[in-house]
């Protein structure tokens, strides 16, 4: 796996990586991460990557993180 780009945003820590041709996009906050897989002939590249970005996905994606979050902790405090 070989990393094509890191995309700067104010929140998350996206990496884009290439493996198996296909596209993975990383968005980690804190301790947790979500990855996206992509086949290499869904997109044209990384600029077609950076517009699947949009500010309606990565507000999908904190939300997923709060309920990752959640979730965890809940598991956590069981033990």
């Amino acid at each position: 796996m070989r990393i094509i780009a890191e995309i700067p945003h104010s929140q998350f820590k996206i990496s884009v990586f290439s493996w198996n041709s296909k596209y993975i996009i990383k968005i980690e906050l804190g301790n947790f991460e979500q990855a996206f897989k992509l086949r290499e002939d869904e997109v044209s590249g990384l600029e077609d990557i950076k517009k699947l970005l949009t500010d309606s996905f990565l507000e999908k994606s904190l939300k997923n993180f709060i309920e990752m979050r959640s979730a965890f902790s809940e598991s956590l405090s069981k033990l």
